[in-house]
């Protein structure tokens, strides 16, 4: 029988709406990806800390490790300590650290796991930072903390950095020194400022071609020490621009949460293989894991019709989530994680659950029904309804 509730609008009034009812993708099991997928995962918080919300970080590590063994189960690495897990927007550094050594410890009890960790710069009083010297040796802290645990690093672009770099040479110095004393190849960070104010003019230049020429400089000059550079800005040309001209050997790891599938699948054009296609650095395969999963098996046999089929649908829903303002997409993961009963409630670091509106949501759920992404509709409608009456709308 189909299963409908009443949902708010985006005009402001109710209307009825029925469940597909279609059964989501299954992933398949045993068959190896012919992509690295990296997802960036959340953080679970607990609700019944007695603390502040705003102002101090708790963790359900629990069910924030489970889900990064849910996301390894289905082939997929973990990017841990990324702003999906609201670095620097919630998460603190020390508590960043916690996650990232219990996580990296997880990961032994999978064979091939992939885990890789955020370093940054989010310890440092802005206000404190001076200089570029500064900056290194924040880098350089969090760098020694993550390697001391086992940890691979992915080098998050710094705030701090961009406060108080000149030219683009301040960054050449900056990289070229992290890329140095680095033990493994590392994966380089670019994150719009669509994502985060903060990193406005990132590279030494609020033009994007400008700026794409000293990150790939930067490559360039250290090509041994570089796995891959991951970019969110929104902008398939300007990734395929980019990719176009990586060392080979260099991976781009797409984080466009508009045209990843797109981005993924490639088009097999330029000089070298990592010319013609993305990998994957993706805070929307948090909220469509198992779809993420089953269309990457789906690619690596050569079926890219199926790969689309399914992972095309889960794209407006991206959109949604990822709608600015877009450094509130975080809000969008952790309401799926909750409606497919990933954690038992819709709490967030930081009280984050607050900076998305109740039409928003409702959206959100029509989407991820559209797109098969609801692992257990009738949990998925009990969890909506809850969260409606809450809101006064009795459905």
């Amino acid at each position: 029988m189909p299963i409908s509730l009443t949902l708010p609008t985006a005009s402001g009034t109710l209307a009825p709406y029925t469940l597909r009812g279609t059964a989501p993708a299954r992933p398949a099991a045993g068959v190896p990806f012919d992509r690295i997928a990296y997802s960036a995962a959340h953080v679970v918080a607990d609700p019944l800390a007695a603390i502040d919300p705003w102002l101090q970080c708790a963790v359900d590590w629990d069910a924030t490790i489970a889900y990064r063994r849910h996301l390894w189960s289905l082939g997929l690495g973990v990017a841990e300590a990324m702003d999906t897990a609201q670095r620097g927007m919630g998460l603190d550094w020390p508590t960043s650290l916690e996650l990232i050594r219990r996580s990296v410890d997880a990961a032994r009890d999978f064979p091939g796991a992939l885990v890789a960790s955020g370093c940054g710069t989010d310890h440092l009083d802005l206000d404190a930072v001076k200089s570029v010297d500064d900056v290194m040796r924040g880098y350089d802290e969090q760098m020694e903390a993550i390697e001391a645990l086992g940890g691979r690093l992915i080098v998050m672009a710094s705030r701090a950095l961009a406060r108080v770099a000149r030219s683009p040479a301040d960054y050449e110095r900056v990289y070229e020194r992290i890329l140095r004393q680095a033990k493994e190849p590392v994966i380089l960070h670019w994150l719009g400022d669509m994502f985060d104010p903060a990193l406005a003019g990132y590279w030494g230049s609020g033009d994007v071609d400008r700026a794409m020429d000293t990150a790939l400089g930067i490559i360039a000059a250290h090509p041994e020490k570089v796995d891959g550079i991951k970019i969110s800005l929104l902008d398939k040309d300007k990734e395929i621009a980019m990719r176009r001209r990586l060392p080979k050997g260099v991976r781009m790891y797409t984080g466009d949460d508009f045209n990843y599938a797109e981005l993924i699948a490639g088009d097999g054009q330029g000089s070298e293989e990592v010319h013609g296609k993305s990998d994957a650095l993706l805070g929307i395969f948090d909220a469509i894991a198992p779809a993420a999963s089953a269309a990457l098996a789906e690619l690596a046999q050569g079926r890219v019709e199926k790969f689309h089929a399914i992972l095309g649908p889960t794209v407006p829903l991206s959109r949604h989530i990822f709608a600015a303002p877009t450094r509130f997409y975080k809000t969008g993961v952790v309401f799926m994680a909750w409606l497919n009963g990933h954690q038992s409630h819709f709490a967030m670091v930081g009280g984050q659950q607050s900076t998305r509106s109740l039409p928003h949501l409702a959206e959100l759920f029509r989407l991820a029904d559209a797109a098969n992404l609801l692992e257990q509709p009738e949990l998925a409608v009990r969890r909506m309804k809850s969260l409606l009456a809450l809101h006064g709308v009795e459905s």
